[in-house]
């Protein structure tokens, strides 16, 4: 108790802080890589540093200790290469925030015929799924595709509920990869997606989630684009963005989240400053409403 009173009296400000900033790096660090490959060898890593940290301290064995003195330096300038992909998505992420909303500049008339479209796409992805074709549409928002959209067949066709139900239709030479659309155009077919490389469907219990699926969820991952993907097996609807995996849906609901995404907002609507104003509310007592005026 004297050792814990006597770190008390030592600890200022500048000490708070100093941990403060520690503790949301590391907390940061476990954000990015959680329910990914690199969360079991983040895992893995720390449990070598510490079984070996407690090895030197206890055993006297000045060799080892050397040999482990030298290593963990190395160790340490490894890890940004190990997690390239995991801090690449989060400065992505980072310099998304913020950026406005979808519809700045638009008229009223280019918002119609975007959620025009919407409802051509979820009137076709209900036809293909009581047929159970498989299909991948990625819907493009602010990120650019154009990577992606050079793997595919250029189209620049009007969406049409009839031309995605030709395009998906089975054994058809665009029915295989991806639909990629960008406002009230099919900008490309049979591109080829990133696959996901989080352990969302790993411990999934279904397993009618193959390629697509991993496809879905990768474009994600790797930008703010929105995939809607029909399961060829199931016939079931899923939706995907930012990673996380919406499934089993009905057109009624596939239409409500994606007119969601892409409804006009304004400026003090946009998700960056709502985060900070429910942050502000977290930590600032709300009292009732008469104390507020």
């Amino acid at each position: 108790m004297s050792e814990l009173s006597f770190l008390f009296q030592r600890l200022s400000w500048q000490s708070a802080l100093d941990i403060f900033l520690v503790t949301l790096i590391f907390f940061a660090v476990l954000w990015v890589v959680r329910d990914t490959q690199a969360q079991v060898l983040l895992r893995g890593v720390v449990f070598l540093i510490i079984v070996l940290s407690l090895f030197t301290s206890l055993v006297s064995l000045p060799a080892f200790s050397w040999l482990v003195r030298t290593t963990l330096p190395t160790l340490v300038l490894a890890i940004p290469v190990i997690f390239a992909p995991e801090i690449r998505r989060a400065l992505e992420k980072l310099g998304r925030a913020g950026s406005g909303s979808l519809f700045w500049g638009q008229s009223k008339s280019q918002v119609q015929q975007i959620q025009e479209s919407i409802r051509k796409i979820v009137t076709a992805c209900a036809r293909l799924s009581a047929r159970q074709h498989g299909a991948l549409i990625v819907l493009s928002r602010r990120d650019s595709l154009e990577e992606y959209l050079r793997t595919g067949v250029r189209l620049n066709a009007d969406v049409s509920t009839e031309l995605l139900l030709q395009i998906f239709y089975p054994n058809t030479p665009l029915h295989d990869g991806a639909v990629i659309v960008k406002g009230d155009k099919i900008i490309a077919a049979s591109s080829v997606m990133p696959l996901s490389a989080s352990g969302t469907l790993t411990r999934s219990p279904d397993r009618q989630m193959g390629l697509r699926h991993r496809a879905a969820l990768g474009i994600s991952e790797a930008s703010d684009a929105i995939a809607v993907v029909v399961s060829e097996e199931t016939g079931s609807i899923s939706i995907t963005h930012g990673g996380r995996m919406i499934r089993r849906l009905d057109s009624e609901r596939l239409e409500n989240i994606l007119l969601a995404f892409y409804r006009p907002t304004e400026p003090e609507n946009i998700p960056f400053f709502k985060s900070i104003s429910q942050l502000v509310g977290r930590i600032l007592p709300r009292g009732k409403p008469e104390d507020r005026r």
